[in-house]
């Protein structure tokens, strides 16, 4: 990968960035943003503190992750002032564009790593407006145009940036970034990891996690020491599409909840069963056509469970997304169920194997019309990112909890138990009614023991 010496070799803060990874070769004068010492490291990768910092942290990250950008806005700046000013850590952001979340962050990492031919300033400069300006650029269906105005803003000199831009090297080197990320075991963002100064040690922190829980792996590494180990942690508090309050009716959006999920069954129903599903998974097209039936005649219908989709597209189904915005426009006109039945049982038909993107999304168009859909409506959706959106919700309240499909969470007296793999019929139902049964018999042994007590 050649790189052109930075110019303006007046201000004396040029970088030589060399073949295989943006080689930092010489820099007369050490650059700083915001007062702090910023650069690149031998690979290639932006830093921002002082270069010889006891620790250092890689932070993964996406440009359009919005708990990216929650780290962004809330942590960073405290953890920047109490450690990365003081000399005690230095920071490298590392490119972990997530393609199946946001198709089109990784247009954002490279634009940035364009600048960065300009110098580490300028590469700051970029970087934070992306953060800042993410609602910006997050629904824009090609954000080159905005991309290009936060390069030009940064002072980038735009002729080097769009030829930069136009070669496949800045692609390649994002992409090597990520299968770095995933390579150490990363699948979500922000991720990030503690490296001590001579990196024979490391130590992983997942999720947009508060000062806190950074202080307690960067105290202990600055001087030296081991970090502690970690009591067990509680255990975690329902998320709110689990709590009584998400799974509540949504008075204005009929077959859906306050969380945004679309249900079927008696919301006061003493059951739940929450369900993160992929429409090219076989397991789940199993278990739609050939188990679920039972399920809602013998526990739906009858007002004793209710049944919450969620949508959980994985990465070895590409077009699996496609099927899941599908279904979320169908529901803007209350027809999820019904789009939501067909996308399993034609699975095979939408998305064959010689299938391209645009072929897919034709068979898709033309299924919401064979099932009686408002199509006005409903491309209008499907042709914006309105229905992704809800995808991506889907998506980001799995983050952590789901890895599979299909993944079944029951609710119970506020409390969820995860079943990570389908069953037969009768023994869902079996399984589902043992539950039932075992709610009532507490009831009344407590009316027992009230009438008692009395």
């Amino acid at each position: 990968m050649n790189i052109n010496q930075v110019k303006n070799l007046s201000m004396a803060c040029g970088l030589l960035l060399a073949t295989a990874g943006f080689t930092q070769a010489a820099a007369a004068q050490q650059e700083t943003y915001d007062g702090i010492p910023v650069g690149f490291t031998e690979e290639g990768y932006p830093y921002i503190g002082e270069p010889d910092a006891a620790v250092t942290i890689e932070e993964w990250s996406d440009y359009l992750c919005p708990f990216c950008n929650r780290h962004f806005q809330s942590t960073l700046p405290a953890l920047k002032e109490q450690y990365v000013r003081a000399g005690k850590l230095r920071i490298v952001f590392r490119d972990f564009p997530l393609a199946s979340l946001h198709p089109t962050a990784a247009q954002g990492h490279e634009t940035a790593m364009c600048v960065a031919e300009q110098g580490a300033e300028k590469y700051w400069t970029v970087h934070n407006a992306l953060f800042t300006r993410q609602q910006e650029w997050n629904r824009l269906p090609d954000p080159a145009e905005f991309l290009a105005g936060v390069a030009e803003q940064a002072g980038t000199d735009m002729t080097a940036w769009q030829a930069c831009m136009a070669k496949g090297d800045i692609k390649q080197f994002v992409s090597k970034s990520v299968e770095e990320g995933k390579a150490i075991g990363f699948n979500g963002t922000p991720s990030f990891r503690f490296v001590t100064a001579n990196g024979d040690k490391s130590y992983n922190l997942i999720g947009a996690q508060p000062l806190a829980q950074f202080a307690k792996l960067a105290d202990p590494l600055i001087i030296g020491e081991e970090p502690p180990e970690e009591i067990a942690p509680k255990p975690p508090e329902l998320p709110l599409w689990a709590k009584p309050e998400g799974l509540a009716p949504d008075p204005d959006r009929p077959g859906y909840n306050l969380a945004g999920d679309a249900y079927k069954g008696d919301p006061e129903a003493p059951l739940v069963v929450i369900e993160f599903s992929d429409f090219l998974c076989p397991a789940c097209q199993s278990h739609v056509l050939e188990t679920q039936p039972d399920i809602d005649k013998a526990l739906v219908d009858t007002g004793k469970v209710l049944w919450v989709s969620k949508q959980f597209p994985l990465r070895i189904h590409p077009y699996a997304n496609l099927g899941a915005v599908a279904a979320a426009c169908a529901g803007r006109q209350n027809e999820f169920w019904t789009m939501h039945h067909a996308l399993f049982d034609t699975s095979d038909q939408w998305a064959k194997d010689d299938f391209e993107k645009p072929d897919v999304e034709q068979s898709l168009i033309e299924l919401a019309e064979k099932n009686g859909l408002n199509m006005e409506s409903f491309l209008e959706c499907f042709n914006s990112r309105e229905g992704l959106e809800y995808v991506l919700k889907d998506l980001y309240d799995a983050q952590g909890i789901v890895q599979s499909t299909p993944t079944f969470i029951i609710i119970q007296d506020g409390k969820g138990t995860m079943l990570r793999r389908p069953m037969p019929a009768e023994q869902f139902v079996g399984l589902l009614t043992g539950r039932l049964k075992a709610e009532e018999s507490k009831e009344q042994q407590a009316k027992i023991d009230d009438k008692e007590s009395s």
